[in-house]
């Protein structure tokens, strides 16, 4: 929990945990795939979509590193990355207000957004942002009650996706609800290690995780499960939705799904969950940048 003499701009970087922002943009690229595929592309709205998927991925690790702190989740015997408030890197005054900045220009890029879609996406960003704060703060933590896998696969996959083609297309499609399934379902893959490696500091902070409540064996099973997920939905998109057998690129990813499989059944050391954990975050980067090419490659295939 330690770190060496940093600057203020560089524990802003660790604060914002850049390594989890790829996961951020995955459901994006999908949305804006499915929405070129359709006919429906615009520009404009892709790119604040990705913009704000990006702050409220910003936000929710601002939040969470606060509320953790607060709450004794962040411990020195942790093993995962520094946590900026806990090592004393930015004061909890300092990181309120960064938190304060992100909200405000999350609601400017919102703003826009609501101008192209309208009531609905009112709706979604308000839902986002206090998803994002409520994860680990306020008086109902959600994060603490074994929910966080629930909260993330809805709103980092599912409202994600569906989001990034609805303010392009102004409808969602049956074909989108279900490519943003898979995606969910591997940005979800990336909080299972997490609270996997966080295991035992959580379950002494009363931080009752999903992996806490189902224990090691359950955590890894679920995580096998939601990888086996996304790669049936593949041939789904292909065989009922017509997106075409380029889809099943996303399965180049296999091998390397299944060696994350087999690093989480052996591995109990920070060091190694921690490379899992990045592992997972670029097999979600990975695998919806080919289900993309996929769907937009599709297009020039005869029939």
């Amino acid at each position: 929990m330690t770190a060496p003499a940093i600057t203020a701009r560089q524990a802003w970087i660790l604060a914002a945990r850049p390594k989890t922002l790829p996961a951020a943009l995955s459901p994006v690229l999908v949305g804006t795939a499915l929405a070129i595929a359709d006919g429906v592309f615009a520009l404009g709205p892709a790119l604040a979509a990705a913009l704000g998927a990006l702050l409220l991925q910003i936000l929710s690790n601002f939040a969470n590193d606060y509320s953790d702190h607060y709450r004794g989740a962040d411990t020195q015997d942790r093993l995962g990355p520094v946590r900026v408030t806990s090592a004393g890197l930015i004061k909890p005054a300092d990181l309120r207000k960064g938190i304060a900045v992100i909200v405000a220009l999350a609601v400017l890029v919102g703003l826009y957004l609501v101008y192209v879609g309208g009531w609905p996406i009112v709706v979604i960003g308000l839902a986002a942002i206090a998803a994002a704060l409520a994860y680990t703060g306020g008086p109902l933590p959600f994060g603490y009650y074994g929910l966080g896998d629930f909260f993330v696969f809805l709103f980092f996959g599912v409202v994600a996706v569906c989001g990034t083609y609805y303010v392009q297309a102004l409808m969602v499609t049956p074909g989108v609800f279900v490519a943003s399934l898979a995606v969910g379902a591997l940005v979800t893959a990336i909080l299972v290690v997490n609270n996997y490696r966080d295991i035992e500091t959580d379950r002494r902070a009363g931080k009752r995780t999903l992996a806490v409540l189902l224990g090691r064996q359950g955590a890894r099973l679920e995580y096998a499960l939601l990888f086996a997920l996304a790669y049936l939905i593949a041939p789904a998109l292909w065989l009922a939705f017509g997106l075409g057998p380029l889809v099943l690129l996303t399965w180049l990813t296999l091998p390397l799904a299944r060696r994350l499989v087999r690093i989480l059944a052996l591995a109990t050391d920070g060091p190694t969950l921690n490379q899992a954990l990045a592992g997972t975050a670029r097999l979600g980067l990975l695998y919806s940048l080919l289900l993309a090419a996929g769907i937009v490659l599709g297009m020039a295939l005869p029939g």
